[in-house]
């Protein structure tokens, strides 16, 4: 009877199965919300906000102290601020390096320190020894010479090696592109930088931003409020608030079209590449948890679409990822691998396509669901951590973040769509708007690497991001720019022939667009010009008398100020390579380059404006053949060459008969039709 009922049951729970649908697949349930416990906090009259977490699982207690800063140019010092932070863990008032080292190791604790933090943890029968140690660190570091001597050598050695590793190259230059390096994301410490750090610098960086107006202690574990409250009011309750500097920048924006940029790696068996660009994301945004499921689907992780094109289908590397990273100033994406250098350019072809394809097809739900499945479980791990819910309650407070912004991480990220992802991939992935950047063996890429590029053009960097070109050489040794100056003026006619002229007048001619263009240029010693440019259906006309210049077109009159009067006073000066010295322009030899397939040096000057130009000289003749500078134009700031050849004899001296002078609008090439000296025009021609 029993063998029967077990039949009969067995044929019920069969015909039920039947009835499922096995081709469909269950529809997830709505996520949850996550229960988060709140961290209790209180905020210090002095303005130190603290945030409690207790957990009484472990014997344990750590302190976190977090400073929420603006951003800080260090320029030519930079290193000094993270030099500041290493300086702080290196003794107090009260006690010396190896004491402090000694009582930590004594109570099996850690302390570490940087710039912007203090971290302190233990066994919460020594909390307030512990606080003790943290709080003098705090308030009473005491920087030594002595150990901001250690600091810099290892610092020294560390950019020594630093020098030749491609992956610390790239991740230097990267910074320099994206940001540029007047920003503060963009700059880094050099051996210059390193040696010129002191110790003042690092206690007035301490005394100006460690304040606890602007800082926030998170305390987890074995310990109650109340006592925590306590203790942190005993210990840094005399913490004397203070205004600190709030700094603001012009964030970078990504290139208009793509640029790449090439460091010289001599013999590299492998190049490597980043796709890399500024974002505006902002930490908390309403995309920025959209851009973390579209960028692991691209290639945050070893299952990313980047790492299973280039390693898994491809073959060119061992990886290959990107991070598409929110930021409180300026967000960025990255596009990483280390190619092997024979497939350097066919490894950012797949990189280009893989954005663009992200971007213009729809990901399937099967990558949508496994994106989410796997940033959904790193949270809910992030969980098992009692530390995590302090760093949530400092993240809400910094960031302006919504009070349930974590408990609803799983809901919101439920509700991301293959659609969002399409819709975040066409605002943040750009593929034709990106610095390419390659560190590898110039002689073997560069080529094939000009096709990445509108202009065809590849910049060629060294390892701290400065551009330079390949195809200048070595001066000879001991060559300054004052005798190339020197020798230019020789070959000119000579000082005392130069001299000698008080006045110089000019007339050239020359045809762009259709039009005909007549100039007449007029110098008079030492400082005055006159210039004329009739390009028939109107004039320009630019005067300086010495002391006030401008510039009138088509009946409109500007007066010349600022950094275009300055220039304009050096511009006017009858030959002013006579006089740089006296002038304030300061020369540099910046070796040779090939220009028409002849040799010349490279001078560069730097103006007391601190604006540079470039001028390049025949090595062998002597004569000047090419000068470029900078200019700002209705399209941006733009460089712009001239170029002079033809040299006749006038009267002793040597002029250039040819000039091909460039525009923004493009170059025109100018003939001399007569030189003239010693005229003596009169001074009104230049009022």
């Amino acid at each position: 009877m029993k063998r029967l009922l077990i039949f009969f049951l067995l044929l019920s729970l069969t015909a039920n199965f039947a009835q499922l649908d096995r081709s469909q697949k269950p529809k997830p349930g709505p996520a949850p919300e996550v229960k988060i416990g709140d961290a209790e906090s209180f905020e210090l009259a002095n303005g130190l906000k603290v945030f409690v977490v207790e957990n009484h699982k472990l014997p344990k207690v750590t302190f976190s102290l977090m400073l929420d800063r603006d951003a800080i140019v260090e320029g030519k010092n930079a290193g000094y601020i993270s030099t500041a932070g290493q300086l702080l863990r290196t003794g107090t008032k009260k006690r010396s390096k190896d004491k402090l080292d000694e009582e930590v190791d004594f109570l099996g604790a850690n302390l570490s320190t940087s710039s912007t933090s203090v971290f302190a943890s233990g066994l919460s029968k020594y909390t307030e020894k512990i606080m003790d140690l943290m709080a003098d660190v705090i308030l009473n570091p005491d920087f030594k010479q002595e150990e901001l001597e250690k600091i810099r050598k290892q610092s020294l050695s560390g950019l020594a090696f630093a020098k030749d590793d491609p992956d610390q190259i790239a991740n230097r230059v990267q910074g320099a592109l994206v940001y540029g390096k007047e920003h503060p994301y963009g700059e880094f410490e050099t051996e210059e930088s390193t040696k010129s750090i002191t110790l003042d610098m690092c206690k007035a960086y301490h005394e100006t931003y460690f304040r606890p107006n602007i800082a926030y202690l998170a305390i987890v574990g074995d310990i109650s409020k109340s006592k925590a409250k306590s203790l942190v009011e005993k210990y840094l309750g005399k913490w004397e608030k203070k205004d600190v500097p709030k700094n603001t920048f012009t964030n970078p924006k990504a290139p208009v079209v793509n640029k790449v940029a090439l460091v010289d790696k001599a013999g590299a068996v492998q190049s490597v590449i980043n796709v890399c660009y500024p974002v505006d994301l902002k930490i908390g945004s309403d995309d920025a948890l959209k851009t973390k499921v579209a960028n692991l689907i691209l290639g945050g992780s070893a299952t990313g679409r980047l790492f299973m094109n280039l390693r898994e289908a491809k073959a060119y590397t061992y990886g290959a990822y990107s991070s598409l990273n929110p930021d409180k100033l300026v967000g960025s994406f990255s596009a990483s691998t280390k190619a092997r250098t024979s497939v350097t350019d066919s490894a950012i072809t797949e990189i280009l396509a893989e954005m663009k394809k992200i971007r213009n097809e729809k990901v399937s739900e099967k990558e949508l669901e496994n994106a989410k499945n796997l940033l959904a479980g790193n949270f809910i791990r992030s969980l098992e951590q009692p530390a995590t819910i302090a760093n949530f309650a400092i993240n809400t407070a910094i960031y302006n973040l919504p009070k349930d912004y974590y408990k609803n991480y799983l809901k919101n990220l439920s509700a991301v769509s293959v659609d969002d992802v399409q819709s975040i991939a066409k605002k943040y992935i750009k593929p034709n708007n990106a610095n390419i950047l390659v560190v590898g063996s110039a002689e073997d890429v560069a080529k094939n690497l000009t096709k990445f590029s509108v202009s065809s053009k590849v910049d060629y960097l060294d390892i701290y991001g400065e551009k330079f070109d390949p195809n200048v050489k070595k001066a000879p040794e001991g060559l300054t720019a004052e005798q190339v100056i020197a020798k230019y003026v020789e070959a000119t006619g000579g000082k005392a022939n130069l001299e000698a002229i008080k006045d110089e007048t000019l007339k050239m001619s020359g045809a762009m667009q259709g039009m005909t263009i007549n100039i007449t240029l007029v110098r008079k010693a030492p400082n005055k010009m006159y210039q004329l440019v009739d390009f028939g259906v109107g004039q320009q006309k630019t005067l300086f008398d010495g002391e006030k210049g401008k510039s009138s077109q088509m009946g409109q009159e500007q007066e010349l100020t600022g950094a275009q009067l300055e220039a304009m006073k050096i511009e006017a000066t009858l030959n002013s390579y006579l006089y740089y010295d006296k002038l304030g322009v300061k020369l540099e030899l910046g070796g040779m380059e090939a220009l028409n397939g002849k040799d010349a040096y490279k001078v560069n000057l730097i103006y007391p404006s601190g604006k540079k130009s470039t001028q390049y000289y025949d090595v062998e003749s002597g004569f000047l053949v090419k000068s470029s500078n900078t200019v700002e134009s209705p399209q941006g700031a733009m460089s712009i060459s001239t170029e002079f050849a033809d040299y006749k004899d006038v009267k002793g001296t040597k002029v250039a008969h040819k000039i091909i002078q460039g525009t923004p609008m493009g170059s025109i090439e100018l003939t001399v039709t007569s030189v003239e000296y010693n005229t003596n025009p009169s001074d009104e021609m230049f009022k």
